[in-house]
């Protein structure tokens, strides 16, 4: 039976946001090191930050300033970085990072790093809100992808990244595309959609017979005051049963075994891929 041993970090913010983004970066990188050190000596195998780990969550506003924050992917200062550190451990990295591709167009991109530290492509979030504190579209163009799945030295992971995880047809397109286990790096604060933290993703797991982890911030972040990040970093097979958990409020480094057999038993025995009907679907796809 394969094993793979994933991490995952969620972190608050350690600076003011008065300071420049490439400040910020820095010291978001430097606060990160111990834990992914910390994450090597324990084993890990694939390792996962928060959705744009290395600043604030910095859509509630609509200030220019936060497009400094882009950087270039894979040839920016967090990837490289990201890109030694993965060779050095032997693990693979999911690096969740705000791109720009070119002036003016930027990304919610999630870089993934091959355990040799070779780049093997990257994921731009695909569906972006635009409602009260979450002024996104104003940051980040819409990624089209096209579900990539990669095929790392511990097996095969694909990327959803935080809004995405209330569509449910991304979760079966990177299913169908061969993911074993897909990660979900979110920004998501507690209230309206708290409930769905443990609701939509472990549903989505077992509909689509797979892993699913599921990574959150902690804390608060001023000037916005949006709300408290809730952490609840979590670990989901594809059952639906949450194999394990991190707290709500502390930085913390969740690290977890899973075993990837039960994918193919899973699936075996639900028999969802076999049964289902694209040729019924052409509602989903045809527009309003």
């Amino acid at each position: 039976m394969q094993k793979m041993t994933i991490g995952l970090i969620q972190m608050g913010l350690k600076t003011s946001t008065d300071l420049e983004p490439t400040a910020i970066r820095d010291a978001m990188n430097e606060a990160h090191l111990p834990l992914i050190e910390q994450a090597a000596q324990a084993g890990v195998q694939v390792l996962c930050f928060q959705e744009m780990f290395n600043q604030p969550y910095f859509c509630p506003s609509q200030d220019p300033k936060w497009y400094a924050a882009a950087e270039r992917v894979p040839d920016g200062p967090t990837c490289r970085m990201m890109q030694k550190l993965a060779a050095e451990h032997r693990m693979v990295m999911i690096v969740p990072i705000y791109e720009e591709t070119v002036t003016g167009i930027y990304y919610n991109t999630a870089a993934v790093f091959d355990a040799d530290g070779s780049y093997l492509g990257k994921y731009h979030k695909t569906h972006i809100p635009q409602v009260a504190g979450f002024w996104e579209k104003y940051f980040f163009k819409p990624g089209k992808s096209d579900w990539p799945v990669f095929d790392t030295a511990y097996g095969k992971i694909g990327v959803y990244i935080c809004y995405d995880r209330h569509f449910p047809e991304g979760w079966r397109a990177l299913a169908l595309n061969g993911a074993e286990v897909i990660f979900n790096p979110s920004a998501t604060v507690a209230g309206l959609s708290q409930y769905l933290w443990e609701l939509e993703q472990p549903a989505s797991a077992a509909a689509n017979g797979c892993f699913i982890a599921a990574i959150n911030r902690v804390g608060t972040e001023a000037p916005w005051n949006i709300g408290e990040f809730y952490g609840s970093s979590y670990i989901v097979n594809p059952r639906g049963q949450i194999e394990a958990q991190a707290s709500d409020k502390a930085d913390e480094l969740l690290v977890h075994e899973i075993d990837l057999a039960m994918v193919r038993e899973i699936r075996n025995n639900w028999q969802f891929f076999r049964d289902r009907r694209p040729e019924a679907y052409g509602r989903l796809t045809d527009g309003e």
